[in-house]
């Protein structure tokens, strides 16, 4: 089966880290038997960050030179790990007060490179990650006349607060419901947000993201050591963790390594100076995905007490190196992960007294044999092979209208 993937995030020159996990999702489909290509939903305009930098006091323009050299980059068409990605430049207002809306600015754009990838390629289906903004425009481009299925993927906020943002979210939302012929959900609790939007059953999957599992890891930090790899903003609850770290006992106090950056980065080493712990963190900022790996797997307990998290890729790349993982109690991703098996810890997002015991406990329990449950755990249940043979039987599913 030929298969044209849609996509807003997805890796580039100017950003390798960007939805990297749907790149790994279209490396195993295709592995499972799929053949597939890309059309990457470009935005060729700079973030009002850059902006607000720019006219700011005092004005700097680094951010803007930052974004202006990676759009050459962003715009070419190219190949990664044997994927061909076209990119479809398109263009939209600001995008806080108006992202529901940008299905609409995608489309025209889109319809042209999947007329141009279907006259050299021709498909079988589509497949949109995200119901908003991808999702809309991949509906609107594939109405009526020779229609192929759409299977479209939810990932977390557009099921939690894209679809709320207008009343032309809510109607984008709910068409890309009705006319998708499979929905995938990458956990449980997605699967029935989306159900809860539509008001109905929907044909769907909830197929899990994944992970390798790595041979001949580093050797672990000499001290014992916390991670995060996020992005740094608030609901990733990186202030919580940092909390629960001054709240450690002496003996257990460890080193916290705070992997990715964002707009919270100010923010977070202020409170971890005056929380007195800042000489036990470490912001590394953004690294590539590959480092980034690297250096997480040196550490010994990974912790993100995030909020708005549907799955989370990142607790399971910790698992896999034997990094036990501490997630949050009622979030769809690290309930399904806890579900399937050992080393996901489960703590409430805001309560940083209860993180700092959980912390305390596990190393009481042994780190290493929790680890090695942790493995076992991804092992059996959330590898990128696993995740690649669901996303193929989604995709016979939507060709052959058998939905769930």
């Amino acid at each position: 089966m030929r298969v044209a993937i849609v996509a807003e995030w997805y890796p580039s020159p100017a950003d390798p880290v960007l939805g990297i996990w749907a790149h790994r999702q279209a490396v195993a489909a295709r592995e499972a038997g799929a053949d597939v290509r890309v059309i990457a939903l470009r935005r060729p305009l700079p973030p009002i960050s850059a902006l607000r930098a720019l006219l700011g006091s005092p004005p700097t323009a680094q951010p803007l030179r930052r974004w202006g050299a990676g759009v050459s980059g962003l715009m070419r068409s190219l190949e990664l790990d044997g994927v061909l990605v076209r990119s479809a430049p398109f263009v939209a207002p600001p995008r806080p007060w108006s992202y529901g809306s940008w299905g609409l600015w995608m489309a025209p754009p889109l319809r042209r490179a999947l007329a141009a990838m279907r006259h050299e390629w021709p498909f079988d289906l589509v497949h949109a990650h995200n119901l908003l903004p991808p999702g809309h425009a991949a509906a609107r481009c594939l109405a009526g006349g020779d229609r192929v299925p759409l299977v479209v993927s939810t990932h977390g906020p557009d099921v939690i607060r894209d679809w709320d943002r207008s009343p032309v979210a809510r109607r984008a939302t709910r068409r890309v419901l009705a006319d998708a012929a499979l929905v995938v959900a990458n956990s449980g609790w997605a699967q029935g947000r989306c159900e809860t939007i539509a008001g109905r059953s929907l044909a769907g999957r909830v197929v899990h993201l994944g992970t390798d599992l790595p041979r001949g890891l580093p050797p672990k930090r000499e001290r014992l050591t916390l991670v995060t790899v996020a992005h740094l903003i608030a609901r990733k609850r990186h202030a919580v963790v940092l909390h629960a770290l001054a709240a450690l006992r002496e003996d257990v106090r460890p080193d916290y390594l705070v992997i990715g950056d964002g707009p919270g980065r100010g923010p977070l080493e202020r409170l971890a100076n005056q929380l007195g712990v800042a000489r036990w963190v470490t912001f590394a900022g953004q690294l590539p995905h590959e480092r980034a790996l690297a250096e997480s797997r040196r550490c010994h307990l990974m912790v993100m007490p995030s909020v708005e998290e549907p799955f989370g890729v990142a607790f399971v790349e910790a698992m896999a190196a034997g990094l036990p993982a501490i997630g949050s109690r009622s979030e769809g991703g690290p309930q399904d992960i806890a579900a399937a098996g050992d080393g996901m810890l489960l703590v409430d997002p805001d309560d940083h007294r209860v993180l700092a015991r959980t912390i305390e406990q596990a190393v009481e329990r042994g780190l290493d044999d929790l680890g090695r449950r942790a493995r076992a755990t991804v092992e059996a249940n959330f590898t990128w092979d696993r995740c690649g043979c669901a996303t193929v039987e989604a995709y016979s599913a939507a060709l052959e209208g058998k939905g769930a």
